[in-house]
């Protein structure tokens, strides 16, 4: 496994070079455990941001939008989300505008060293409610019967195959008026006293209210998603593996990890044989590791057609 994912370093590389040029970004982190883990990998992992108190192990998801294709690309180790998509936006083209960035409310998901247009989870936020919609049914019901209408213009504007100024557009038309009903009912709870703010209610109030900037970005920037249902999906590949196998031995274990399941859920999302892609870029490793670009998921049988046919007469 460790001699297979060397061959297709030169393959990964390139593709976190390209999803740091993608418009739209989506990163989740969840739990992963590497048994041999030494104090000092764990400090230079971390650099001069060590924290005494992080103890933990993470696999991190990032999900890069662009030009009608996903790259998928998964980091284990102590870092978190945002900090590992630090590391990929590291290698975006300077002239490029900051790309917006889903994800949900943790702080640990955001980057610190790199501009980006936040976007935050409607999902996420939805689920506070639907949580205690057995306390407070006729709140619970607006709220949801509001995000049910937003997400069915969303579906609209899909299925009518709207670029995305266009659906930009219809969200403006028909969602933004929703969402600032909901914003002024969230403000009459508290103001008219109708809410205690420490109740489960409140709290699911004050989080959409805290966020509402990033939760309502979809209004205001082309492209913006709603949710990061996505990336949770993604993370779900990361979930299974803890669960089959329960730990990697080494933090190098864990590279090897993360340049398989990179390459075959991109591969899988980009709707081809997964096997025949990896068996290709084994057999054409040296031409893979030359021209990296030309052997991604969604090309690479064009490279194999030119090998077949030989060079001209």
């Amino acid at each position: 496994m460790k001699a297979g994912a060397e061959q297709y370093v030169p393959v990964h590389e390139e593709l976190i070079r390209q999803a740091a040029q993608d418009a739209l970004v989506h990163n989740d982190d969840t739990t992963m455990k590497i048994l041999h883990l030494t104090r000092e990998q764990r400090a230079a992992a971390l650099g001069n941001d060590a924290e005494e108190s992080r103890t933990g192990v993470f696999t991190s998801g990032i999900v890069a939008v662009g030009a009608g294709r996903k790259i998928v690309l998964f980091f284990t180790g102590v870092r978190h989300a945002g900090e590992n998509l630090d590391e990929v936006l590291r290698r975006r083209a300077a002239g490029l505008p900051p790309p917006i960035h889903m994800c949900d409310g943790l702080a640990a998901n955001e980057p610190k060293q790199f501009e980006t247009l936040l976007a935050r989870c409607l999902a996420h936020s939805r689920r506070r409610y639907v949580e205690i919609a057995e306390s407070f049914p006729e709140e619970v019901r607006f709220v949801l019967e509001t995000l049910r209408e937003v997400y069915r213009i969303d579906a609209d504007a899909r299925k009518a195959g709207l670029d995305e100024e266009q659906r930009l557009k219809l969200h403006q038309k028909q969602s933004g008026p929703l969402m600032d009903r909901l914003g002024e009912w969230m403000q009459a709870q508290f103001a008219e006293r109708r809410v205690e703010p420490n109740s489960t209610l409140g709290e699911a109030i004050q989080y959409m209210t805290k966020h509402w900037s990033a939760l309502t970005l979809f209004l205001r920037a082309a492209g913006a998603p709603l949710d990061n249902n996505v990336c949770e999906r993604v993370l779900k590949k990361a979930i299974l593996h803890r669960k089959n196998s329960l730990f990697y031995k080494t933090l190098n274990g864990a590279r090897v990890g993360d340049i398989f399941m990179s390459l075959i859920h991109t591969a899988e999302l980009a709707g081809i044989d997964v096997f025949d892609y990896l068996v290709a870029l084994s057999r054409h490793a040296s031409d893979a590791a030359e021209r990296p670009g030309q052997w991604l998921p969604w090309n690479y049988r064009e490279s194999l057609a030119s090998l077949s046919r030989g060079p001209p007469a």
